[in-house]
């Protein structure tokens, strides 16, 4: 990757409402020379998507928690287990680990009672075990993974 797109991506990761403007005098292109290499990006499939990042806190969501969720048995349906999660507001983020257990979500609640909630409709609608830790203080979230690059 030329050090100008990974410039650009290091840009955008950080102000995704940047103006071809800014990213053109941030990396000495023109408007439109930085409009196309923005494009370009995108088409090649660097960049994916931008969006708004909410406070959750703002929503009333100031409890952070993470869930792991371990299958019981062999007769659990996965799909169905996903497609249950997906559908709770609660739950922002899942992935599919290896390891104890099958998956890790990410989960914004209120309270620690909205919490309790949410882990019980987990266990009741599916048969699994969860095992959750609750965040205290974020040090550092959604590190950009492009640096601006080292000039030679």
């Amino acid at each position: 990757m030329e050090s100008t797109d990974q410039k650009i991506l290091a840009l955008l990761s950080r102000e995704g409402r940047m103006s071809f403007t800014d990213i053109g005098r941030e990396t000495g292109l023109s408007t439109s020379a930085a409009q196309q290499r923005v494009r370009r990006l995108e088409q090649r499939g660097f960049i994916t998507g931008y969006r708004a990042r909410i406070d959750g806190k703002a929503l009333g969501r100031s409890l952070v928690a993470f869930i792991r969720i371990m299958p019981l048995g062999q007769l659990t349906d996965d799909s169905r287990i996903v497609e249950l999660l997906e559908q709770m507001p609660e739950i922002t983020s899942c992935y599919s680990v290896a390891g104890d257990a099958s998956y890790l979500c990410r989960a914004e609640i209120g309270t620690p009672e909205e919490l309790d909630g949410l882990l019980t409709r987990i266990r009741l609608a599916q048969s699994v075990a969860t095992s959750t830790t609750v965040v205290l203080r974020t040090m550092f979230a959604d590190k950009p993974l492009v640096d601006w690059p080292d000039e030679p």
